[in-house]
């Protein structure tokens, strides 16, 4: 009688380790890691406002309301216009590029910087259009480029045509070859807030 009762504990014993081990294999299983994830979601965000300040750029490059934003200059205040005496905007921008940047990113809990780099007097410069804050870690940036030829013309602040651009009136010089008066590139940087 004492080894029958020897022999079911250690059966009840087997048949608990085997119900606990398949326990354990079966939550793991259940776990999966999916771009979602604590270990990717930052980076699969980070590629998705990366991918979208990109596409903003593209349609703005397309519809020409990128070459608007980098023209919409006030050069008797020397600032973009409307902007605060800082020279930038910092709520948004007042041209179709700012409302599609608003629209993509606006209500979505995500910051945006617009920035315009460009030459001046050799060096190499780099101007905030849109200033909402210093971005963090994981900001990511889009960018592209505006050719601005010799005849290019400024936007006044109700967005018709203005001055000619010339290295005076204007934020960037004259450093082109023939046609060209400069070649300036827009950027944006997004981050999460």
């Amino acid at each position: 009688m004492v080894s029958e009762r020897g022999q079911v504990h250690t059966l009840e014993a087997i048949v608990a380790g085997l119900l606990l081990t398949s326990s354990i294999v079966l939550a793991l299983q259940m776990t999966a890691v999916t771009p979602l994830s604590a270990s990717t979601s930052s980076q699969h965000i980070e590629n998705q406002q990366a991918a979208s300040a990109a596409g903003v750029l593209a349609i703005a490059s397309r519809n020409d309301s990128l070459r608007e934003t980098v023209l919409y200059w006030n050069s008797t205040e020397n600032r973009f216009h409307e902007a605060n005496p800082t020279g930038f905007y910092t709520r948004q921008l007042p041209t179709a590029l700012g409302r599609s940047l608003q629209r993509t990113f606006g209500d979505r809990g995500i910051a945006y910087n617009v920035y315009v780099s460009y030459y001046k007097s050799g060096q190499p410069q780099r101007k905030p259009i849109l200033y909402r804050g210093e971005p963090t870690d994981n900001a990511v940036s889009a960018g592209r480029t505006v050719v601005i030829a010799n005849d290019t013309r400024l936007l006044n602040g109700n967005l018709t045509r203005g001055p000619p651009v010339n290295s005076s009136n204007f934020y960037a010089d004259n450093n082109g070859e023939g046609p060209v008066f400069d070649v300036v590139r827009v950027e944006v940087v997004v981050w999460r807030i």
